[in-house]
């Protein structure tokens, strides 16, 4: 076994997924997720992002291969999935399809209490996530007084007070103003968990994650951020290159070490 896969905690190995009745949406695909590891996950809309996103948090079982947690396959008995949701959550891009209690207190407490918690160690738990997601003033409020953003932000802490060791983010950025981006990545960023974002930013994928994977033409592609230099791919996956790939491309200038960042591309040219 490689190092890369001794820290994997959760994968999938020849995915086909998809619904009944329709073709797949995903044919044989790869993925290894590592443990600590930031991930976005990109590709357009219909490429299969969410199909695998549910796949791996155990919604959506395989038509054929397999879906493995801490190195073991997924069953998909009542048992064995419930114990994949104390390991994985899986978060929707539209928070109004997770938010359904009468204030956030409420909300963020389900699934602590629904793991059978003594009620004050499911407070303690809902308490730090609310710190976490910096939304502890909003505690008492109705869920359907909250922003856009805030509602974001609360279907997040309800997912972090599970402490999952694996955090699925569907499209977490979508809707949110650039001031709501940075401070959400930022967030993520301190957590102490394992967070795979999907995301149409390539700007956002390559400053903030570790290793990207591109979904495209059934299959996924996997590696380090570098990766969103490649112009087969991104032309297979409808993306664009990122902007500090792109000026320094048109520049002329190298792109190893990869720059990230504002800072980076201004060391690159000498400013």
């Amino acid at each position: 076994m490689t190092a890369g896969a001794a820290t994997e905690i959760l994968g999938a190995a020849d995915l086909t997924a998809g619904f009944r009745g329709q073709p797949p949406v995903l044919e044989g695909a790869n993925l290894t997720i590592r443990r600590g590891v930031r991930m976005a996950l990109l590709g357009p809309n219909g490429s299969g992002k969410t199909t695998l996103l549910r796949s791996l948090a155990g919604a959506l079982p395989p038509i054929r291969g397999t879906v493995r947690a801490e190195g073991r396959a997924l069953g998909h008995d009542r048992a064995s999935l419930r114990a994949h949701r104390r390991l994985v959550q899986l978060v929707l891009q539209d928070p109004d399809d997770q938010l359904f209690s009468a204030d956030v207190t409420q909300d963020v407490s389900f699934g602590p209490l629904n793991l059978g918690l003594a009620e004050a160690d499911a407070r303690s738990r809902v308490e730090e996530a609310l710190a976490l997601l910096g939304v502890t003033h909003l505690a008492e409020r109705p869920t359907h007084q909250l922003s856009y953003g805030e509602r974001k932000r609360v279907a997040i802490a309800g997912a972090v007070a599970m402490r999952p060791a694996v955090l699925l983010l569907d499209e977490p950025t979508a809707g949110l103003d650039p001031a709501g981006v940075a401070e959400l990545t930022a967030t993520l960023a301190g957590l102490d968990t394992t967070v795979v974002l999907a995301t149409h930013d390539v700007d956002l994928a390559l400053a903030w994650a570790d290793e990207v994977a591109v979904v495209g033409g059934r299959r996924v592609r996997q590696g380090d951020p570098s990766l969103l230099g490649d112009e087969e791919l991104l032309s297979v996956a409808r993306l664009r290159r990122p902007w500090q790939l792109e000026l320094l491309h048109r520049l002329g200038l190298p792109v190893d070490p990869l720059p990230r960042t504002v800072d980076d591309v201004a060391r690159v040219i000498g400013c």
